[in-house]
């Protein structure tokens, strides 16, 4: 039976009541992000071939003023052995637009699965400002306490996305798979340990303890990627040298919990015991390694008590900062091969 939106969030509280210990973080961030909902009101265009597959460009609404724009590829045969297709979500990093993801789309279309890619809030056809768009919408986050920007509000986009991809007739709704690179890996654990629906997770570049980075002085490169709306924070507070306290208090205001009950070492176990694979560069700044390696301790435990072991998988690339290399999307890709049969 299909799970809807609304039936996540009415559950929350429930679950939390039944068993706080384990499923808090989980109701308390569905909390966090709801909102009133409206229709998805999915606008389709006509499909375009390309190369034996097929482009789709679509909208849909996830809250009043805000329509998500974005792309479908699969492929134009019909299935070999079912009616509906394994669909893969793939969502771009800080900075980056659906587009960014289309060779990936088109590689794993060609695999066998629908392929889907959105704008994240203030990023590609959702910043007519420019690249500023997203920096002003962290400040004013900051200032407000309302919205949030940074990593939130694109979960409620992405869960959404899911609630149009069940009505789809191509889609099957239990196989579904969810990558994100760099933010849009923060964005990709979250949703998948918030929402059920999401089969199989592959969380990029992204895995680690805000937390710790926070209390050991290795935030810099992580704020980096949104410097311009910090630097001001900061100014507004007359704060002349953040430090890790500073970063607490401003995560505060536009990501309530990141570093806390809603940091990677409490949501990404919540995972489990579904396929999660984590892609990391061995000498990223964005995230420290001792920061991941507590969360995978962590991540690692669940799935053992879960009986699931063989379901978690973390690759560290060698030599690589912050970015994915060829062999690490070749993983990915396999990763959904192996468990969502496309």
């Amino acid at each position: 039976m299909r799970t809807s939106l609304l039936l996540l969030a009415a559950l929350a509280p429930a679950l939390a009541a039944a068993d706080p210990a384990a499923t808090s973080p989980r109701a308390d961030f569905l909390k966090l992000i709801d909102r009133p909902r409206v229709p998805l009101a999915a606008e389709t265009a006509s499909p375009v071939a390309e190369g034996g597959l097929i482009r789709i460009d679509f909208s849909y609404a996830t809250e009043a003023g805000q329509r998500v724009p974005g792309i479908l590829i699969e492929p134009a045969s019909a299935p070999a052995s079912s009616a509906r297709r394994a669909a893969v979500i793939a969502l771009h990093g800080t900075g980056g637009k659906k587009e960014n993801e289309l060779p990936l789309l088109r590689e794993l279309a060609q695999r066998g699965f629908v392929a889907v890619a959105i704008d994240g809030r203030y990023h590609g056809a959702r910043a007519p400002g420019g690249k500023g768009d997203y920096a002003a919408a962290i400040l004013r986050a900051y200032r407000t306490g309302r919205e949030h920007p940074f990593f939130f509000d694109s979960v409620w986009d992405v869960m959404r996305l899911v609630d149009w991809l069940q009505t789809r007739s191509d889609v099957d709704p239990a196989r579904l798979g969810l990558i994100g690179i760099s933010k849009g890996g923060v964005e990709t654990y979250l949703t998948a340990a918030v929402d059920p629906r999401i089969a199989v997770a592959v969380p990029c570049i992204s895995v680690e303890s805000f937390r710790w980075a926070d209390e050991h002085d290795s935030w810099h490169s992580r704020i980096g990627t949104i410097q311009g709306a910090f630097d001001q924070a900061a100014k507004d507070a007359g704060v002349a040298k953040p430090d890790g306290n500073f970063v607490h208090a401003f995560y505060e205001r536009v990501a309530p919990g990141i570093d806390g009950e809603f940091d990677g070492p409490s949501m990404v176990p919540l995972i489990a015991p579904r396929p999660l694979l984590a892609i990391n560069g061995d000498s990223d700044p964005r995230t420290p390694q001792p920061g991941l390696q507590e969360c995978v301790a962590v991540v690692r435990a669940a799935y053992g008590a879960a009986g699931a072991a063989d379901r978690f998988e973390l690759f560290l690339q060698p030599h690589t900062g912050h970015r994915v290399t060829p062999e690490g999307y070749a993983r990915a890709e396999a990763w959904f091969v192996r468990w969502l049969r496309p």
